[in-house]
């Protein structure tokens, strides 16, 4: 399954649950989003001709974070750019995020292993602000 978590026209994730299927290839990104996300099923002595990718000079304008659920149950908390709470999402063992715009936050429900893929090079905390989260019992599931 695919979900778009969507804030009026403000797209704050794609999530790829453990679960889903398709035969083929397909991507969930726009061509002009600066990360791409994108789903790959092929079949045994299927083949990838090798290559290799050239230069290509790009602007990044905003970090964007892909996050893999190797291990356990996270909540992740999803506001929008003026830092105001939307709503929030389970992630389960397996699971990707693309957190593609907005501000997000995350607690452990369980026991957590997460391998965080993003763009380079990292600015250290110039590269964000951070802000209060929202208290636990104003937490709304989506």
């Amino acid at each position: 399954m695919i979900e778009y978590k969507n804030l009026e026209n403000l797209r704050l994730a794609i999530i790829i649950r453990n679960e889903y299927y398709k035969d083929g290839i397909e991507f969930f990104t726009n061509e002009q989003d600066s990360q791409q996300l994108g789903y790959m099923s092929r079949q045994k002595d299927y083949s990838i001709l090798p290559h290799c990718h050239n230069i290509v000079p790009r602007e990044v304008h905003l970090t964007q974070e892909v996050l893999y659920i190797k291990k356990g149950k996270v909540r992740v908390d999803f506001y929008d750019n003026e830092k105001k709470y939307a709503f929030s999402s389970i992630l389960y063992k397996g699971d990707v995020i693309l957190l593609a715009d907005g501000g997000h936050g995350f607690k452990m429900i369980e026991d957590s292993e997460i391998i965080e893929i993003k763009q380079g090079p990292y600015c250290g905390e110039e590269d964000k602000v951070r802000f209060t989260s929202i208290l636990e019992d104003q937490i709304i599931i989506q």
